[in-house]
């Protein structure tokens, strides 16, 4: 059905004095002798359009309007409220598209985000997650223009693999045959599955973006990952969205300027075109986040060597809950303590141990050290992470050995340090994180539409 969306109703001085029809649900409703008020809203914005109904005129109330979450149709004429000058509709006719019982949810104001991520089908149409939803599509609309402006070419890489990007073996199987007692090893069940042999979910779309890289330069991918880790932390789900750009002939401080140039890019652009979004966060979930922000797109990122943040640590007037030793992965809380408290902006934190990061990371001269680098953010911690990719067939090969694994399942990816290889480097960059730092939100369950974590499916 034509109808006007609510938040022209509010941009739009145009509509002043027109008759229009407009859709959406109603989020509040109030009643008198001669008059009642109902809020309405469609989802175009977080304002919620008054609509004003003449009990002693010709518009008729039906009583099932007025019920929360119910949905509507209304003609009216659109005229600024005589207080405080907003947009409001005078309602010259009310049609009932979709009625709502008195169980609908949220009848409550004010409900726990705990709650809520019960009813995700409902969550959405309140103001918070009306709000992160809103951002979340602007945001993923920057990352496109911003790869897409610099000549990047976007990737779809598989999301079915026969081999583990990260070698740590926490993939979901993808299987035909599910349960079965009929075979005597794996490499017979796996023979008649239906790939014949092992396969996964993708935790990463690196390997084929290396190869994309090799033939085109600069490509970037962006879409789902999955891991089956089965980690409850606010941080962590096991289905994500990865934007992962790789890049020939780049090394590893090609790759940080870059890095540092998209994200305040996103944010730059999120903070323009999300204004009122901004400002609900801002109210309503951290205070100090415009500051936040602006902080990191009107300063340089701090870059610091990982033996050089080990040391700071150490020194910290600070009783850790995991020790802090040279090699050992370093954790939320002191990814958080260097952010938050040494530098009070984004950190690149460079030069990792190499025998706890992944196989394909270039390995420094030392010998100790690899060329990878983490962005960590105040209040989020760890939003990207990438590095230089080794390049040397001989260097890659013997990690690949030092790690136990199979040479037979990268074939494609060995041949690229075979045959005229470069230089390159890439990262992955968590939207949902990203989402989070900009909205202030908590939880990586609130920023996706569906959150899928340990034991929990719908």
């Amino acid at each position: 059905m034509k109808h006007t969306d609510i938040k022209d109703i509010f941009t739009k001085k145009e509509y002043i004095g027109t008759t229009v029809t407009v859709c959406g649900w109603v989020r509040t409703a109030r009643d008198s002798k001669n008059v009642a008020f109902l809020a309405l809203n469609d989802g175009t914005t977080l304002q919620h359009l008054q609509i004003v109904i003449d009990k002693n005129g010709d518009c008729v109330l039906p009583e099932e309007a007025a019920k929360l979450g119910t949905s509507l149709k209304i003609i009216g004429k659109v005229v600024a409220n005589e207080n405080h000058g907003t947009p409001e509709i005078n309602a010259e006719e009310i049609t009932v598209l979709g009625i709502c019982p008195p169980d609908y949810p949220l009848q409550k104001k004010f409900q726990k985000l705990e709650t809520l991520r019960e009813i995700p089908h409902i969550r959405v149409r309140t103001n918070t997650f009306n709000a992160v939803f809103r951002v979340r599509s602007v945001m993923a609309a920057a990352i496109h223009r911003f790869f897409q402006d610099r000549g990047f070419v976007y990737m779809n890489t598989p999301l079915i693999t026969g081999s583990d990007c990260e070698g740590a073996g926490e993939m979901f199987k993808v299987t035909t045959i599910g349960y079965s007692d009929k075979y005597k090893s794996a490499e017979e069940y796996y023979a008649d599955d239906f790939f014949g042999r092992k396969a996964g979910l993708s935790v990463s779309g690196q390997l084929e973006g290396e190869v994309a890289a090799m033939a085109l330069g600069k490509i970037y991918t962006f879409g789902p990952s999955f891991r089956a880790e089965k980690s409850n932390t606010l941080r962590h789900v096991a289905e994500f969205w990865h934007i992962e750009p790789e890049i020939a002939f780049c090394e590893l401080p090609d790759l940080i300027e870059f890095a540092e140039e998209m994200i305040k890019y996103i944010i730059r652009d999120y903070m323009e075109k999300c204004p009122e979004e901004l400002k609900f966060f801002e109210e309503r979930v951290e205070k100090g986040l415009t500051e936040k922000l602006l902080n990191v797109v009107n300063n340089d990122f701090a870059v610091v060597d990982y033996t050089d943040a080990i040391e700071l640590l150490k020194k910290a007037d600070v009783q850790f809950e995991y020790p802090v030793e040279w090699g050992c992965d370093l954790q939320s809380e002191h990814e958080r303590y260097i952010t938050e408290k040494i530098y009070n902006k984004p950190v690149f934190l460079i030069n990792y141990p190499k025998d706890i990061k992944s196989f394909y990371m270039k390995q420094n001269p030392d010998g100790r050290t690899v060329a990878a680098t983490d962005l960590l953010v105040p209040g989020v911690g760890e939003i990207i992470g990438g590095s230089e990719r080794e390049s040397d067939l001989t260097k890659l090969l013997n990690a690949m050995k030092d790690k136990g694994m199979s040479t037979d399942d990268y074939k494609d990816y060995l041949d690229l340090r075979k045959y005229g290889t470069v230089p390159h480097a890439g990262f992955g960059l968590g939207f949902e994180r990203i989402i989070m730092y900009c909205t202030g939100m908590q939880n990586i369950r609130d920023v996706i539409f569906y959150p899928r974590t340990v034991g929990n499916i719908r």
